[in-house]
């Protein structure tokens, strides 16, 4: 199993910290993994981007053209990734932050209202683990211990009061997504 993952969206969004996590998890459970970031003066508005590759090989090269699977959180990265992934990839979005929905029919297209269910939850910052459940459940490469041992792993130990919240936004992100085609 090997999987090539973009997530993108805004800085401020998380993205990052969602592809460390995802990365960390794939560690815990004795994967392969890169996780290979690309940010600038974005980190606080404009678009950031991460690449995870988690793998039960080695991996070859960090670098990649196409995806397997892409998570985009707003308009611009829907624009920019949605036509590098691969045939019959997976492609999930928060349908907050896109105003023209995705197009291809070669690929699955899923759509997670991760930021109203992060008000329901009466806290923004659970948006990005809201996501990564959905992904979760699409794609089932790292389990929820996993994610809870990365969680340990990544947050500093005065926030990890914090991780039965995130686990409990990994639930419900896996709960709330939605097929589109």
């Amino acid at each position: 199993m090997k999987k090539e993952i973009i997530i993108s969206g805004f800085g401020g969004q998380g993205v990052l910290s969602m592809g460390k996590i995802l990365a960390y998890s794939g560690l815990m459970e004795g994967k392969e993994v890169t996780w290979m970031p690309a940010y600038g003066p974005e980190q606080r508005g404009g678009t950031a981007n991460v690449t995870v590759i988690v793998s039960d090989d080695k991996i070859s090269s960090p670098i990649l053209s196409q995806y397997d699977v892409a998570i985009v959180l707003n308009q611009p990265s829907l624009d920019k990734f949605e036509s590098k992934i691969k045939p019959g990839g997976i492609l999930i979005y928060d349908g907050f932050g896109i105003i023209n929905p995705p197009t291809r029919g070669d690929i699955s297209v899923y759509r997670v209202d991760a930021m109203d269910k992060a008000a329901e939850m009466k806290n923004a910052k659970v948006f990005n683990m809201i996501v990564l459940g959905a992904f979760l459940s699409v794609c089932p490469i790292i389990s929820y211990e996993g994610m809870e041992k990365a969680l340990f792993k990544t947050l500093p130990e005065r926030h990890h009061g914090l991780i039965p919240l995130n686990m409990e936004a990994l639930r419900v992100g896996g709960e709330t997504i939605l097929r589109m085609k």
